[in-house]
């Protein structure tokens, strides 16, 4: 008789559930899987038949079918182990409530002694089986953390078969194991209460107008490119911009966990992402790293809700580049194969940084030794359609002699944050929602971001001195809009849009 249970896969981000039929019959003793699963898959036919020996049950001397359904989607992954597992010991009689296996998605890798360990995509999984009206999900003990950030649904963590065979027996309640997980996560996840921040905007000396398109950036939700001489605090910056970003929601902590989770860059030593990602790919990386392929996401998505640092980008390829153009506008990236697609979201600050010529100085600096060609070639990296979908441009240049030596330090990171955080409650207020202003619609933009005919005029004559492109146009009334919420304006006003002009390249 062929018994049912069910799991799930993942495509991309997204999750289905997938059908695990166990079936047993006469014939040649024959362990087969079926249903286009992957490598890790086959092999969990090994770790079945020793997790068999090891934990006392005799692995039945019969022909052995596993059908994961649907039968024409890849599969991958090693979580299928355990409602494999599970299924077979149903076949032969040791589990008398068959019912109750089907009231939840079943996730689990298996030792070879009976161990459940950890799997990718626990949260995924949680979210699916919500979604799906299963009950809940039994999931390895290891992930029960990150499982039960979601709520509504029973979420049992197991750590061993036995233990799991004794809550299908009655023998364990739910509570139990739940307490039992709380306590191994307390034994294992060590915080340091008295940790506090090694890096802040102080540090940074002088920069001035670099250090206020960036608050703006963090308040609007803007990309920034930033564009200066060698030691002028680019990098300084962009690794400090984190600092005065505001706290993560929990809807936003799920959305990056999920991410995490999928990829299987979670850890014990952090179950869920609290922290808003940095993520800073090396000039070398390929267009998939960046953008990500089929079997993986990419740095851009790893970043979601979070900061996206590409340094130095004139040494990026410049094709590698251009692929970054549409997600960067979409606040998606669309993997097409022959198949099927797979849809990864982007939602984050791109930070963007840059030496002016190959020399690093500015053509007018007596240190730079560049032809014009030389310089031409360089700044073809940065094309004219990828620095459109940068909000704010800010050079920067070497620091004076006496803002070296000054020794006041400027304003702290939270002092910068209480200001963004003031910003964003502003347009949480206006949009009902967590909605940036980078994210305003046509329609929106209409409504929020009106301005009187002074500035109209002037934003006539901009068009014509900076070549702007309606898309450009846009975006700079969006970061006015921003620079109004932080100085709490209800109306965008000419000082606003005259300081938003100031961060478009001349």
């Amino acid at each position: 008789m062929a018994i049912s249970l069910f799991s799930c896969s993942y495509m991309g981000v997204d999750t289905y559930v997938v059908e695990v039929e166990v079936d047993l019959s006469r014939g040649l003793p024959v362990f087969n899987i079926v249903g286009m699963g992957d490598q890790a898959i086959s092999e969990s036919k090994e770790r079945i038949r020793s997790c068999f020996k090891n934990t006392g049950f005799e692995f039945p001397v019969r022909r052995v079918l596993v059908n994961l359904s649907p039968a024409n989607i890849r599969k991958k992954g090693s979580h299928f182990d355990l409602s494999i597992f599970l299924g077979i010991l149903a076949n032969i009689g040791h589990i008398s409530n068959i019912e109750i296996l089907k009231k939840y998605l079943i996730l689990g890798e298996i030792s070879l002694n009976g161990k459940i360990k950890s799997i990718n995509g626990a949260i995924n999984a949680t979210i699916l089986a919500k979604e799906t009206d299963f009950e809940g999900v039994i999931v390895p003990m290891e992930n029960y953390n990150e499982a039960k950030l979601i709520s509504g649904v029973e979420i049992i963590p197991v750590d061993e078969i036995t233990e799991l065979l004794d809550f299908l027996d009655g023998k364990i309640d739910m509570e139990t194991l739940r307490k039992k997980a709380s306590e191994m996560d307390n034994l294992k996840i060590k915080k340091d209460e008295n940790a506090e921040e090694t890096i802040d905007f102080s540090d940074v000396k002088g920069q001035f107008l670099a250090k206020r398109a960036l608050e703006i950036a963090a308040a609007g939700g803007h990309n920034v490119f930033l564009i200066g001489d060698p030691g002028s605090g680019k990098s300084m910056l962009a690794k400090r911009f984190n600092t005065i970003l505001p706290e993560m929601p929990e809807e936003e902590i799920i959305e990056t966990t999920k991410i995490y989770s999928i990829s299987g860059m979670l850890s014990q030593n952090e179950p869920i992402i609290r922290k808003r990602p940095f993520r800073a790919p090396h000039y070398s990386a390929t267009q998939v790293a960046l953008v990500g392929g089929a079997n993986r996401v990419g740095e851009i998505t790893l970043a979601l809700n979070g900061v996206f640092f590409l340094d130095e980008i004139g040494e990026f390829e410049g094709k590698t580049l251009e692929t970054l153009r549409q997600p960067l506008e979409d606040g998606k990236i669309v993997i097409s194969r022959a198949n099927f697609s797979i849809t990864y979201p982007v939602k984050n600050i791109t930070i963007t940084a840059s030496n002016p010529t190959p020399s690093g100085y500015f053509p007018d600096n007596p240190l730079c030794n560049d032809s014009l060609h030389e310089i031409k070639r360089y700044q073809k990296k940065f094309s004219g359609p990828f620095l459109d979908r940068m909000d704010l441009y800010v050079e920067m240049h070497q620091l004076k002699k006496d803002e070296i030596f000054d020794e006041s330090l400027s304003e702290k990171s939270k002092e910068i944050q209480q200001r963004v955080i003031k910003a964003r409650e502003i347009q949480k207020t206006r949009f009902n929602s967590n909605t940036l202003n980078r994210d305003m619609n046509k329609k929106q933009l209409n409504k929020y971001c009106k301005i009187d005919e002074e500035s109209q005029e002037i934003m006539k004559s901009a068009i014509d001195n900076l070549k702007l492109s309606v898309r450009m146009f846009d975006k700079l009334l969006k970061v006015s809009r921003t620079i109004a919420d932080l100085d709490g304006e209800e109306n965008i006003k000419k000082e606003h849009l005259l300081e938003a002009l100031n961060y478009r390249k001349k």
